[in-house]
Parts: structure tokens; sequence; C-alpha cells
């Protein structure tokens, strides 16, 4: 996974509710203006894409209220201050808020396509599905009950579909022949693994070589904002292994969760997802080509409900594949990452092996979370059925909960969102740089899922 940016200093006081209120309602020429002032982008082209402009500013603003009423709803913002500060000061009820999403997405759809490019009709569409996040999660704080495939697809435009969990029992069969000794077969994999645990003095020279790969590989293909960079930090008692905090200005903080053990394989897997191509990339492109360059103002907060975060766990967990296809990711952590480790590079094979079998099981995790937040199993047998299915320890299941516990459906980007993602870049054509240049396209374009689809 990838707060707001860093603090801002706060603006006077205004004298009333009613006096924010009114700042907060741009005539049309004056958001464009702004946006343009802001952000370098365009000024006025035409009726359509004027209206746009306002309504994105609208959306900037109610998402940064509805920050205020949920923490951890908005996961970046590197927008105006003065509107973070006004959000902050006086931030509507989120009654008020969801009768703002619903006149955002009317007047969205009086936005007529014929006086858009087609880039423009992207950004509108783009825009719909963000709009729609943010009714379903206003709702949802507001004390609706959605089950779990409505609720993914009002936040993350995609309903998955949940296979019942004895559909995973051959994939079981299989990896009981595979991994060594006798017994529970959950006890025998974490026995397993446990041989390919990065010592704890050595975790940060790892993570750092992981990631300096991830970003060398990226750079053959992309051209990065000019400054990118990115803070390291270790921290504890998080529901997420590895979270990417987009600051703005092409930077971001990257820190890796060391409540439970991190074993080799974690590398280049979260120097790809949270770094590069993966969240830091995303979110400086986005900020660079359509901040920036297009003054696109709704892409300067990024909701974490929202189909974006679709886009971005999907092209983030694949990023790791297109950066170290094939057996390209293995050879490279036998040579480099093994020995930094004081791992046996010998045994990097077997390692691999138990990894991608154990892939086929991703989704499992999705049906879990579903039983268990619709109230169909208890915590215990969530754990149980993580342990079982998922192949957690006791530990990475109890962890896997907490983390179904705070975000819910959001589980669904990790898996369905890569399997779209990968087939999308696929079809791009066979070569590495094809299929770069489309994942740079959907990396840098007002991506949505049903653009995954076609």
């Amino acid at each position: 996974m990838r707060k707001p940016g860093a603090p801002v200093q706060r603006a006077p006081a205004l004298k009333s509710h009613a006096r924010n209120a009114m700042k907060i309602r741009h005539a049309a020429s004056a958001a464009a203006l702004a946006v343009a002032l802001v952000f370098g982008g365009p000024t006025l082209a035409s009726p359509g894409s004027d209206l746009l402009d306002r309504i994105a500013v609208d959306f900037v603003r109610m998402t940064l209220e509805a920050g205020e009423r949920e923490p951890g709803y908005v996961d970046a913002y590197y927008g105006p201050r003065e509107w973070q500060d006004s959000a902050k000061l006086a931030p509507r009820p989120v009654s008020v808020l969801r009768k703002e999403a619903d006149r955002l997405q009317m007047l969205l759809a009086k936005v007529p396509d014929k006086d858009l490019t087609a880039d423009q009709r992207r950004r509108k569409l783009f825009m719909r599905g963000q709009l729609k996040a943010a009714q379903t999660r206003l709702a949802m704080i507001a004390g609706d009950k959605f089950s779990f495939e409505d609720e993914a697809e009002g936040l993350f435009g995609v309903r998955p579909v949940l296979k019942p969990l004895k559909r995973y029992d051959p994939i079981l069969a299989r990896l009981d022949k595979i991994v060594p000794g006798k017994g529970d077969l959950a006890a025998r994999v974490d026995a397993f693994q446990n041989r390919y645990v990065i010592p704890t003095d050595k975790v940060d020279a790892v993570m750092k070589a992981g990631i300096a790969a991830c970003k060398a590989k990226t750079e053959e293909h992309l051209k990065l904002p000019t400054g990118e960079r990115f803070d390291l930090e270790f921290v504890t008692k998080k529901p997420w292994s590895g979270y990417n905090w987009y600051k703005g200005d092409a930077k971001s903080l990257i820190q890796i969760n060391t409540d439970l053990p991190i074993y080799i394989s974690r590398a280049l897997d979260l120097g790809c997802h949270e770094g590069y191509p993966g969240h830091h990339v995303l979110n400086a492109l986005l900020e660079q080509k359509l901040t920036k360059e297009k003054g696109w103002v709704e892409f300067s907060v990024y909701p974490l409900y929202s189909p974006q975060s679709f886009i971005a766990e999907g092209s983030a967990n694949f990023g790791i594949e297109l950066a170290f296809p094939g057996k390209s990711k293995t050879a490279f952590e036998q040579e480099r990452l093994y020995p930094l480790a004081g791992l046996d590079p010998k045994t990097a094979q077997a390692f691999d092996a138990l990894q991608q079998a154990k892939a086929a099981l991703s989704s499992s995790g999705n049906t879990v979370a579903a039983l268990y937040l619709s109230g169909r199993m208890t915590k215990e047998q969530a754990v149980q059925a993580l342990m079982k299915y998922s192949l957690y320890s006791r530990g990475g299941a109890e962890k896997r909960v907490s983390f179904i516990e705070t975000y819910r459906s959001y589980v669904i980007n990790y898996n369905i969102g890569q399997d779209m993602v990968r087939a999308h870049v696929l079809r791009a054509g066979k070569t590495d740089d094809a299929r770069w240049k489309a994942m740079e396209r959907l990396l840098s374009e007002p991506t949505t899922p049903a653009d995954l689809a076609r």
C-alpha cells in the first residue's frame, strides 16, 4: 500500500462557517483560473472543459472535508494549502457531503461529450468513478451497509467473483506434495519459509539494494520526473507490510513494517510495489502529466477508497513481474540479495518454486474477507481459514485479519487488480518495449478499471 502531505501552516481562522462555505463554491471561470494559476495547466478551453474544472475543484474540497470525517480517507494531497486549511477549519457534516457528492455526480452527467476532446472524455469517466466511490464511502461512514460485492463495486469499480474456499483444495493438494515434511501444510510452509527470513541487522541493506534494483529496471524504460526521490523508514504496529506516503513534488515516504519476519523475496516485491514502477512512480507521473501539465486538479488528491486504488495496487503488483520477468527475479535475488542477507543462494530456486505455487491461492483471501465481514465467520475462523487457504503463519493470518478489519473490500485490488493490469499490458505486445509503453500510459493517464477490460 501507499497520508496526506507534510503538515501545513494554517490560514487565519474564518469568522463563520457560512463564509467558509462560500469559499468552497467557486464559479466555473474562477475555478479554471485557480487551477491554471496553481498548477500551470491550461486556462478556459470550452464550456465542457470549464465545467469539468469547476467539478474537479469542488471534488477536491469535498474529499479533503471527508478526510476530516474519516481518518485515512485521504491517502495523499499536494494541492493548494488553503484548501486543506479550509477543510480542517470547517468540514461539512457527512450528511451534507453526501448531498455534495450527489450534486457533483449529477452535474458531471450534464457535461456533454460533444464539447470534450477524447482526452477530456476519459477525464470525465475517471471523475465519475471517483464520485461513485465517494457516494459509496460516505454512505458507509453514515452507517449504510453493503454486501462485500456491492461495496467493492461501489468503491473500486469492479465487482469481484468470489470462489468457494473448497475450490482451492486442489491447489493445496499440489502444494502438499512439494513442501518438505509431514503434517499440517501451513505449519510446514511456515517452517520452510523461516529459512528465508532476512536477519534484522541486514534488513536495511537488503531493502535498499532491492529498491535500487527496481529503480534501475524502471529507468531503463520510463523517464522519471526530475528530482524524484523517496525516504525509507522502518515502522511497527501497522496492519500492512509496506506503505507509500506520497508527499507531492515527486517525493515519497516508503515505510516497511517489521512486526513480522521479512522474507528475502519481499525486498524486490516491496521495492517494485511501493517504489518503482509502483506507487511512487504512479503518483509522480500523475502529478507531472495530469496535475501540472494539464491542470487537472482532481489528481492532486487521492481518496484511498476509489477506483484509483484498484489501478494503483494492480499496477504495483504487476510491476514486480514487469521489472523482473520470468526467472530474472530469482536470479537477481540469488546473485545479489541472498549473499547480502547471509542466506544460502543455492536454495533460492526452491523458495521461488514455493512462492509461485502459493500465488494461485491469492484470491482465497477475498472469500475469507467477505465471509468475515458479513458475520458468517468469527475472527478465529477467519484466522484459521487464512492459515489453511492462504498458508499464512498464525501471526501473519492475525495481521491479515487486522488489515481486513481496517480496509475491508480493499483486498480485491491486489489480486483482481494485478490480473486485470497484467492482461491489459500483455495485450500491448510481446516485446518489453511495447509492454512498458502500455504500463507508462496506464500510470500517467486517467485510467479506469473499465479501460483495463477493453
